[in-house]
């Protein structure tokens, strides 16, 4: 008698009717579309404005001084907020999947801190100056802050109100390490300031090219985990049951967030609340299921931190305010609204 082996486990999914699967996959076109504008806009805007006509010569057909312009200066810049974003975006999106926390973000959970922190340490204490340098401490300084959160939060019994409170007040004395450092080591004023505010100013082709391996592994890493994070937002038992490796995923979830984090960081300084933003704004469109918030976290973001840019570079034209201003101006309020919606949702 032939006897049937048992399935193997699967790992369960958010199932979605057709018509939404379609909505949502033209939604993802739309958000392209989307981001391509943001980027041909953030190469126009600047100093000395161009036209579309004039982007276009300079990226295809001029030699000249257009070339000098959008290709020497704003391409890089556009494309390093292009992949900064996209890394900020998902690194929330798996945080607050991995802590089924909703206010879980790396500025917030003190994670932009801790690789901030650990940069400026580099470059005062141990003569570090190249970029390959600065991303092991980032690295190294996310991925403390991030344990150091957790525990501080409860662990396992963390509450999305303990685990910000615990990264605020690590951030604010990371931050002000970060102030004495400054005040004692004037000749490093300059270089350092940019770790404190946050800037994509000093993009180079050299930057994107010493952290994109990073960024495309951290991204790589994060939507593979669509599908285990998915089950685990059911409960951990819920989650065994079907099959899902519950600390092999929690251990890749935090090192895809520590991955995309210090990376960006490392090449941007800390920039807050871009993973919290766009996250909850996708999911109110997509739903819970991790395989479509993922991908739409990866190109929103970007438009979020492009468009913050612009403004900064429109509103005090000649000179600019830091994209990292104005992420925190844009993103205060709506910590705030989602701080005292689930507040009230509690009582």
């Amino acid at each position: 008698m032939l006897v049937e082996s048992p399935p193997e486990p699967r790992v369960a999914t958010v199932s979605a009717p057709p018509t939404r699967r379609v909505i949502r996959g033209v939604g993802l076109l739309v958000a392209l579309a989307l981001l391509v504008l943001v980027a041909l806009v953030s190469i126009a805007v600047g100093a000395k404005p161009l036209s579309m006509g004039e982007v276009w010569h300079g990226l295809f057909q001029d030699s000249g001084r257009y070339a000098d312009v959008v290709v020497g200066e704003r391409l890089s810049r556009t494309l390093l907020g292009l992949l900064a974003g996209a890394a900020l975006g998902l690194s929330g999106a798996v945080l607050q999947a991995l802590t089924r926390n909703p206010l879980a973000d790396p500025g917030l959970l003190g994670i932009n801190a801790g690789a901030s922190a650990a940069v400026v340490t580099a470059i005062t204490y141990f003569g570090v100056t190249s970029l390959t340098g600065y991303v092991w401490f980032a690295f190294a300084g996310a991925a403390a802050v991030g344990a150091l959160v957790w525990f501080l939060g409860g662990s396992r019994g963390a509450t999305p109100v303990r685990l910000a409170l615990a990264g605020t007040a690590i951030s604010a004395a990371l931050y002000g390490y970060l102030q004495a450092v400054m005040i004692m080591d004037q000749a490093a004023l300059g270089k350092m300031r940019f770790w404190t505010v946050g800037s994509l100013n000093a993009a180079t082709a050299d930057t994107i090219l010493q952290v994109l391996p990073f960024l495309v592994t951290g991204t790589l890493l994060a939507l593979g985990l669509a599908r285990p994070l998915n089950a685990m937002a059911m409960g951990d038992d819920t989650a065994k049951a079907l099959g899902a490796h519950l600390n092999r995923t929690r251990a890749l979830s935090m090192l895809a967030a520590t991955v995309l984090c210090g990376a960006a960081t490392a090449a941007c300084g800390p920039i807050v609340f871009v993973g919290l933003m766009v996250p909850h704004m996708v999911r109110s469109f997509t739903g819970p299921d991790l395989r479509w918030i993922l991908p739409y976290a990866t190109v929103l973001s970007p438009v979020l931190l492009l468009g913050a840019d612009v403004i900064g570079r429109v509103i005090a034209r000649p000179a600019e305010v830091q994209v990292g201003i104005i992420t925190a101006i844009l993103g205060g309020p709506v910590f705030i609204h989602l701080v005292r919606r689930r507040r009230t949702a509690q009582l």
